[in-house]
């Protein structure tokens, strides 16, 4: 199926879908949301052509995932439902760093797997005292005779107790190292050792933190080499980062349509909210700041599919889609009034759904910084 069909069959049956499952709790969301993008197809798009993924038609080389599929996919599965978007995106932030460090054995053994949603996906990084400064991360691997043993532990980590396997980050040098060396790491989820507790955030989401109390691995379980850790973790945010603007556009996008069926619909003093000229100001900034938004993200899915760094192309499309989104849905809130914040109420899920994409995969604060640090190094503008 082309990516333009599997589109148009997710807007045709992701609403009926979505009603099946939505007033479930957020374990069921997450596994009834990963069997519908599985029958779909969808999941597909998340593992390389190489590793048993979708034909992308060319729009990245067979051994990568491409960014364009993943954020017109993210852009319109958030625009269906939250759930379904992080389910899909899981697929490909935890599998990555195995499709590029990975034997052969254990791509194919586990990404086929993984591309028909047979086996759930999670990527663990983030812990206490270790977010936006992965150098902090703390986890350590420490080789054995037979292998490594994994100790630490990781939290926000998504499908934490519902994944069947994660991707760890880890120290693999001494804790008082003057040049810290990390690695990378498959574990499955049936382990020795490993467990996870669950926690909520403020839009339903598998999320919670995950625990190695010695867990023993083979030496196979190391994913690329020894100290390309890092790499690995970076290259994985660097290739799906500019897809979490994509998610900011389908949620904004769906907010401003709710926004505009609530405003035509309406009437107040006599007639439609939609010819209040103050509100009509606000449906022109909502609409042009999102096309701006869709075009930052081209422009830099583009670029990263054609090989090219990116770096700053990512991080502005993330910052101005994601902080554009949390207005447009800030001002669907305030055009519905009561109904907005009623629980249940469409723009009242948005609103909590969409604040998380500020944080996650690089805050807008650390955005900047690469923006800026891009514009002060450039001799011309």
């Amino acid at each position: 199926m082309s990516l333009e069909d599997l589109i148009e069959r997710i807007r045709r049956e992701a609403a009926d879908q979505c009603a099946a499952w939505s007033a479930a709790d957020e374990s069921t969301q997450a596994r009834e949301a990963l069997k519908t993008l599985s029958a779909w197809g969808a999941t597909a798009w998340t593992v390389p052509m190489r590793d048993g993924g979708a034909d992308n038609g060319g729009l990245s080389p067979a051994d990568t995932v491409s960014v364009r599929a993943m954020a017109s996919l993210r852009d319109e599965l958030a625009y269906q439902h939250g759930m379904l978007d992080v389910m899909l995106v899981m697929q490909g932030l935890g599998s990555f760093a195995v499709a590029c460090g990975g034997s052969a054995s254990l791509r194919e053994e586990l990404l086929p797997d993984v591309a028909a949603g047979k086996r759930v996906a999670a990527f663990a990084l983030t812990e206490e005292g270790a977010g936006s400064s992965l150098s902090e991360v703390a986890t350590q691997a420490e080789r054995t005779a037979d292998g490594w043993v994994l100790t630490g532990s990781k939290t926000f980590i998504s499908n934490a107790g519902l994944a069947d396997f994660y991707s760890v980050l880890a120290r693999t040098s001494p804790a008082d190292a003057e040049r810290p060396s990390f690695s990378m790491f498959y574990v499955p989820a049936a382990s020795s050792g490993l467990r996870t507790v669950n926690f909520e955030v403020m839009a339903p989401h598998p999320i919670g933190e995950v625990h190695f109390d010695g867990v023993a691995l083979p030496e196979s379980s190391l994913l690329g080499k020894e100290g390309q850790g890092l790499d690995l973790a970076l290259g994985t945010l660097a290739r799906f980062r500019t897809s979490v603007a994509a998610a900011a556009n389908g949620f904004a996008r769906r907010a401003l349509w709710e926004s505009k069926q609530h405003l035509q619909s309406r009437s107040q003093f006599g007639k439609p909210l939609a010819a209040n000229q103050g509100l009509r100001f606000d449906l022109a900034e909502m609409d042009t700041r999102l096309r701006a938004a869709q075009l930052l993200v081209e422009e830099a899915a583009a670029c990263v599919d054609n090989g090219e760094a990116a770096v700053a192309e990512v991080a502005r499309a993330k910052l101005f889609a994601t902080e554009t989104a949390s207005w447009i849905c800030d001002r669907a809130v305030q055009h519905l009034g009561g109904l907005g914040v009623k629980r249940g109420n469409i723009v009242e899920r948005l609103y909590r759904e969409v604040r998380a994409l500020r944080i996650y995969e690089g805050t807008s604060e650390i955005q900047k910084l690469i923006i800026a640090k891009d514009f002060l190094a450039r001799d011309e503008f």
